[in-house]
């Protein structure tokens, strides 16, 4: 190829790339950017950003009395949510893909609360969950236990989340009835004639099969919870009685801050305190955790694709 040809071939692949590229520029790098500029600024929306150097980032470390909750609850619901999904996801899956009789309608039942709107779930829950008039501790009462306050009570708070995400697993558990199903029965067979328990045949059949889809899993179930929001917002103020009169004010992750998680507390500072600049900082550290715990999961992940 000469010279000109190839500059002409590179010419066409850029012009086939540009919508991309453009895509890519225009959504994610000029507002990554203008994000870093930003968290260097101080910022309302409504006046130019006045350079404030390392304020914000110094109010970050320092001063600000809630970040630290919030980070601690948001890298709890990490820690104990995503675990808690993938395996509840698991297990329903394998359950369903035992059933012979009726199994398209309880794939479709396991799989309806997903669709449930996060609002509309996170009302039920708290309604359900309700330490007063509740179904839930009207039953547990009934067989002799005092049910917890749930969202009035900070110990409960964000295990009766926990408990609404499980509620709503239908997303895992087709991913993960799908992979199940793929795996051919063939290597059960195998591992049967070699004398393998049902436990050996799922850690060593099972699981390798399974490792790309749970480390899909993973990643996005991670990145997820590092974005919970709305839920716990919800929650928050449906179960503290706030209403939306003028003037009513409910504070970020009642009860005592409980349900606080770092991208709450993002939108409490840029738009109800119209912090913009420090807001920046924020999304900035959330952006720099779920890289981290990305990159970590997919190295860990590869090594046991690579092993499987």
């Amino acid at each position: 190829m000469t010279a000109v040809a190839a500059r002409r071939h590179r010419v066409r692949v850029l012009l086939f790339l540009s919508p991309w590229l453009a895509g890519v520029g225009l959504f994610l790098v000029y507002p990554l950017l203008a994000t870093v500029y930003f968290s260097f600024t101080q910022y309302d929306l409504l006046s130019s950003p006045v350079w404030v150097g390392l304020r914000n980032w110094e109010f970050l470390l320092h001063k600000d009395p809630h970040v630290g909750q919030a980070m601690r609850n948001t890298l709890w619901l990490v820690v104990v949510m995503v675990p808690l999904r993938v395996c509840f996801g698991l297990g329903v899956a394998g359950v369903l893909t035992r059933i012979r009789s009726g199994a398209g309608l309880y794939r479709t039942l396991f799989y309806l609360p997903y669709l449930v709107p996060p609002v509309a779930g996170t009302l039920a829950f708290v309604f359900l969950l309700n330490p007063g008039t509740g179904p839930v501790n009207h039953f547990l009462h009934g067989i002799g236990i005092n049910g917890p306050a749930w969202f009035n009570d900070p110990r409960w708070a964000k295990p009766a989340l926990v408990l609404l995400s499980l509620w709503g697993i239908g997303d895992l558990m087709v991913i993960f009835l799908a992979s199940l199903l793929d795996v051919p029965a063939e290597l059960y067979e195998a591992a049967a004639l070699d004398g393998a328990g049902g436990w050996q045949r799922f850690r060593y059949v099972t699981l390798p099969a399974m490792s790309p889809v749970l480390v899909f899993a993973g990643v996005t179930g991670v990145i997820a919870s590092l974005q919970y929001f709305t839920q716990a917002m919800v929650a928050a103020r449906v179960a503290s009685g706030a209403t939306d009169a003028p003037g009513t004010q409910v504070s970020p992750g009642y009860p005592d801050f409980s349900t606080l998680t770092l991208p709450q507390w993002l939108f409490e500072e840029g738009f109800r305190q119209y912090n913009i600049g420090y807001a920046c900082v924020l999304a900035l550290v959330l952006f720099v955790v779920a890289l981290g715990f990305t990159a970590v999961l997919l190295r860990r992940g590869a090594g046991l694709i690579g092993e499987a």
